[in-house]
């Protein structure tokens, strides 16, 4: 998204994906979801997104783009798993445009809920390649190859390109990645949707980066990851406090828990759980305000 003219930071409608290993019933993220289908993903900063406050009050996040210059670099998303995603693997920048795409798709999970047990599977275990990856297919033992990973909340995951990886249910996920749908999907449990075995199987990458990655205390926030296309951060602001915010390139404040508000040019934001406000001016600041104690994320698309 490059910037022409200083604009305010704004609120976004999280806008909701249906999918058949999703959840009726999202609270305490969301008292309603606008249909009555399953839902598995919140997207927060997703083209679809309607802008809710400022001048550009009403339209899309891809239209706001295009008037900017180019399109939000990040699509943030809180995912609601009730059963199990398919396994599936996203191609790097280099694999997506040969395939006729127009970026690849990088991402990270942020647990925000676990349960006692859950796990994801990341990456294949060694010695399996795109011959074992397919054979299992027929098989339907695509599980056993699948290295199994548990998770508790506060931790964060790196899933680079090329990885194979599914998230199991008892978790619900901050995800973290380029603005980027492109999924092939390896192998689905028996599912009858279409699976894309032929182009990932070209992009499988038998050893990558993906995995837990430790926190790291800065100075006033924590540093959850930093990639080449996304930092992502926690603050943590108690009571009857104020903080600036400096943001080092385009990116977004999601709420986690509590209630705050960004204060703009124009007035003030709601900074609350499972939505996202957009600064869509890099090197600048914004001012977080509290009464009773707010935490957030975030989300920034490194300059």
């Amino acid at each position: 998204m490059t910037i022409g003219t200083k604009v305010a930071p704004f609120s976004l409608k999280p806008w909701f994906s249906e999918r058949v290993w999703g959840k009726s019933d999202l609270k305490p993220w969301y008292d309603e979801t606008g249909t009555n289908e399953l839902v598995g993903e919140a997207w927060l900063t997703g083209p679809q997104c309607l802008v809710e406050t400022g001048p550009f009050k009403g339209q899309t996040l891809a239209s706001v783009g295009e008037k900017m210059g180019g399109e939000f670099p990040l699509l943030v998303k809180i995912l609601f798993p009730a059963d199990k995603l398919s396994v599936q693997v996203h191609p790097d920048d280099a694999q997506a445009k040969a395939m006729g795409e127009t970026r690849g798709k990088t991402e990270c999970w942020y647990v925000l809920e676990a349960e006692s047990g859950a796990t994801v599977a990341l990456g294949l275990k060694p010695g399996v390649g795109a011959k074992e990856v397919a054979a299992s297919v027929e098989s339907g033992t695509m599980e056993t190859l699948l290295e199994h990973v548990p998770v508790s909340v506060g931790d964060m995951l790196f899933v680079d390109a090329g990885t194979v990886h599914a998230i199991g249910p008892g978790v619900v996920l901050l995800e973290t990645q380029q603005t980027s749908d492109v999924t092939y999907r390896l192998y689905d449990y028996g599912r009858p949707r279409e699976l894309h075995l032929e182009k990932g199987l070209q992009v499988i990458k038998p050893k990558t980066q993906a995995g837990k990655v430790a926190p790291r205390k800065m100075d006033g926030f924590t540093r959850l990851i930093e990639q080449r296309y996304f930092v992502v951060d926690r603050f943590e602001l108690g009571a009857t406090k104020e903080e600036t915010v400096s943001l080092d390139g385009v990116g977004c404040l999601v709420g986690l828990t509590g209630r705050g508000v960004v204060r703009t040019p124009d007035g003030e934001l709601e900074l609350i759980p499972g939505k996202a406000v957009v600064v869509p001016m890099g090197d600048d600041n914004v001012v977080v305000e509290t009464n009773s104690g707010v935490s957030f994320a975030r989300c920034v698309a490194p300059v």
